[in-house]
């Protein structure tokens, strides 16, 4: 899969956030997207995801422009800005209730992510007693358990602690050498030169 970004714009009002984006994005890359907080590093992932309207400009997955379909992108997974689940039900519960909106895995695959992002002990645990860290891990099991082809990530690792941080890092290397496109976005540089393959860098309505 390739995914091209062509001349894309977005303003709000009269405002700019940025101007005429090109980019290209390549199955199995991990791809990092920098910048200050505001600098529209999500406003660019929810047009990516189909969220948003881009003002100006196109993106294209394998040549075709979903946007103008109204349309989500297929195979795509995404945690934009903050997670937001049923406060009620527990983690475990959330999960299997957006899982049953395609029926593509089960308990048991939804066990092992949680597994993979070390919240197996708080699976039981109902979302609103979740710390921002639990809950951040439980955005990123949502991401990862049905296998996409299209993995987005913005700020992920705010308030994950370290080793949880470096655990899924390595699962992020390990989905991409299956052929993924990772995309994390994130104002913290350490965290992307460590396993970014391409470093794209917002800043005041210019990315390159």
């Amino acid at each position: 899969m390739k995914i091209e970004v062509k001349n894309v714009s977005k303003k709000f009002k009269n405002n700019y956030v940025f101007k005429n984006v090109n980019l290209s994005f390549e199955e199995g890359r991990i791809y990092g997207l920098s910048g200050r907080n505001g600098s529209g590093k999500s406003v660019f992932l929810k047009i990516f995801c189909g969220l948003y309207s881009p003002t100006e400009g196109t993106i294209l997955f394998d040549g075709k422009d979903y946007n103008s379909y109204n349309m989500f992108v297929p195979n795509l997974r995404a945690l934009i800005e903050k997670p937001s689940f049923f406060p009620n039900l527990t983690g475990l519960e959330n999960l299997k209730l957006l899982a049953k909106i395609q029926n593509k895995i089960g308990e048991k695959d939804i066990l092992k992510t949680l597994e993979d992002v070390n919240l197996i002990e708080e699976k039981d645990k109902k979302y609103s007693e979740y710390s921002l860290g639990m809950k951040q891990k439980l955005g990123i099991a949502q991401v990862l358990m049905e296998n996409p082809k299209i993995l987005i990530f913005d700020e992920p690792f705010n308030g994950v602690e370290e080793e949880s941080v470096k655990k899924i890092s390595k699962i992020l290397v390990e989905e991409k050498k299956k052929g993924k496109i990772i995309i994390i976005s994130t104002h913290i540089k350490d965290d992307l030169e460590k396993i970014s393959d391409v470093i794209y860098h917002f800043d005041n309505g210019i990315v390159k």
